[in-house]
C-alpha cells in the first residue's frame, strides 16, 4: 500500500508541475545551479540533477523520474526500483528543497524507508511472477540442500529482518510526527483559546478557495471544537495504536487530511499523510478490501472467473517454507487461483 500510494502520489506530482518544471528543478530555475551547490556545501544534500546543467540531460532525468515512479506503483523488479525511486525523490526534493509544500519531507523519508521493505510482494507484477511460476511448478525446492540452500535461507531471513526493522521505523516515524506536531501546538496560545483555525483559515497563501474559507470560518463554535480535536487525537495517536480507540482515530486523522487538502491547497502533504497511516490497518482490512474487488470484477465480467469455478486467489504469494513443513502439492496448486 505505501508503495503503490507514494510511487502515484509522486509520479502525480511530477505530471502536475510538468508545465512548470524548468522553473522548479530545471537550468532555469530562480533557485539556480550554484546557489543550489552552496547550499549543498552547508547541508550535505546532493541531487543527480546537479551532475549537469544542461538542459538535455535534465529533461532526460524528468523522462526517467516519471518512469521510475509508474514502475515503482506497479511493482516491476521492486528490490531495484525501489532504490531508484529513492534516487529520485531525494534528488528532486535536494535540487529545489524550497519549492514544494512539506509533503516532500515525509516523502523523503519514507522513500528512503521502502528500500528496506519488501514492498513489492503483494499487489505488483513481481507477486503476480511468482504466483504463474508457483502455478507452473517451477518454484525451487524448499527442500533441496547445501551451500545453496543455506544461503538462501540465510537471504530469506535477512530480508525478513530488514523487512520487519523498515515498517518499524515507517510507524515509529509517523508516531513521532503526530506526537511531536501535538506537543508543538499544546504550547501555542492560539491552539489553547481555540483560535488557531480562525488565523489558518485567513492566510492568503493557503486559500485556493476563498468564499469556502469564509463560510467555514462564520461557525466559531465548530472551529473550536475542531482545534481542541485536532491536538486531542494527535497527541493521543502513539498511545492507542494497540487498542480498537485507533479505527476512529485513524478515521478522524483521515478526516483532517482531506480538509487540509482542500481548504488550504497542501494535495501532496495530505497524501503522503494519508498514505502514512495506512501502514497501522490490519492485513484483515486488505484482504477484506481484496475480496470486495474481486467480487466486484466479477459482477462486471472483466476477468474469466468462471473459467475455473472453485478456484480462489490466494490472498499472498505461496511462500517456501523449512524442509520439514513442506505442504502437499494439491495444496499449493489449488491456493493459486486465477488473477
Amino acid at each position: 500500500m505505501l508503495r503503490i500510494g507514494y510511487g502515484l502520489l509522486y509520479l502525480v506530482f511530477l505530471l502536475r508541475e510538468f508545465p512548470h518544471r524548468d522553473e522548479m528543478w530545471g537550468p532555469g530555475s530562480p533557485w539556480t545551479p550554484e546557489l543550489a551547490r552552496l547550499m549543498y556545501d552547508q547541508s550535505g544534500w546532493g541531487s543527480v540533477l546537479m551532475l549537469s546543467d544542461s538542459r538535455g540531460y535534465f529533461e532526460v532525468c524528468y523522462a526517467v523520474a516519471l518512469v521510475t515512479c509508474a514502475l515503482f506503483v506497479v511493482g516491476w523488479r521492486t528490490r531495484a526500483v525501489s532504490v531508484l525511486f529513492a534516487v529520485v525523490v531525494v534528488s528532486f526534493h535536494a535540487r529545489a528543497i524550497y519549492m514544494a509544500d512539506g509533503g516532500d519531507n515525509l516523502m523523503v523519508l519514507m522513500a528512503v524507508y521502502l528500500v528496506f521493505t519488501a514492498c513489492g510482494r503483494r499487489w505488483s507484477f513481481d507477486a503476480r511472477k511468482t504466483r504463474l511460476k508457483a502455478a507452473a511448478g517451477r518454484t525451487a525446492d524448499p527442500r533441496g540442500s547445501g551451500l545453496r540452500h543455506q544461503l538462501g535461507d540465510a537471504g530469506s531471513i535477512l530480508t525478513t529482518v530488514l523487512h520487519n526493522c523498515g515498517m518499524f521505523v515507517i510507524a515509529a516515524q509517523v508516531c513521532f510526527l503526530y506526537g511531536c506536531a501535538g506537543l508543538y501546538k499544546v504550547q501555542g496560545r492560539k491552539w489553547a483559546d481555540g483560535t488557531a483555525l480562525h488565523y489558518v483559515l485567513n492566510i492568503d497563501l493557503f486559500r485556493p478557495w476563498p468564499e469556502l474559507s469564509q463560510v467555514i470560518d462564520g461557525h466559531h463554535v465548530l472551529l473550536t471544537v475542531v482545534g481542541y480535536m485536532t491536538v486531542l487525537v494527535q497527541v493521543a495517536f502513539p498511545f492507542v495504536l494497540f487498542s480498537r480507540l485507533k479505527y476512529p482515530v485513524l478515521i478522524l486523522l483521515l478526516g483532517m487530511h482531506v480538509n487540509i487538502a482542500v481548504l488550504m491547497g497542501l494535495p501532496l502533504f495530505s497524501g503522503a499523510m494519508i498514505v502514512a497511516d495506512a501502514v497501522f490497518l490490519p492485513d484483515r482490512f486488505y484482504r477484506a478490501v481484496g475480496r470486495l474487488w474481486r467480487r466486484t470484477v466479477r459482477r462486471a465480467g472483466v476477468t474469466g472467473a468462471d473459467a475455473c469455478p472453485g478456484a480462489t486467489p490466494a490472498a499472498v504469494p505461496l511462500q517456501p517454507g523449512p524442509a520439514g513443513d513442506a505442504q502437499p502439492s494439491g495444496r499449493s496448486r489449488s491456493s493459486q487461483g486465477p488473477r
